[in-house]
């Protein structure tokens, strides 16, 4: 049973490590000059931290406890697990 979850958890590390190779060898081997990856690079994770939150933010508003009179419990922002 165990082989299993170390045969899965084998192919998982596999394929990130294939991703970040990838990646690595991508940005290595590009023909584009370093101050253009790095532009293309940041706007990517400008990108990504602005899709995440709006995500974020979505989920805040799901998770709040709106118009409920009787509801104890109100989502604190993730304050209490840092």
């Amino acid at each position: 049973m165990s082989t299993n979850n170390d045969n899965a958890a084998a192919a998982v590390i596999a394929f990130i490590s294939g991703a970040v190779l990838g990646g690595v060898a991508a940005l290595l081997l590009t023909p584009k000059p370093g101050r253009e990856v790095r532009e293309k690079l940041s706007a990517f994770g400008d990108d990504a931290a602005d899709q995440f939150k709006k995500y974020a933010r979505e989920a805040k508003f799901k998770v709040c406890v709106r118009g409920s009179k009787d509801a104890d419990v109100k989502y604190d922002g993730g304050a209490g697990w840092i």
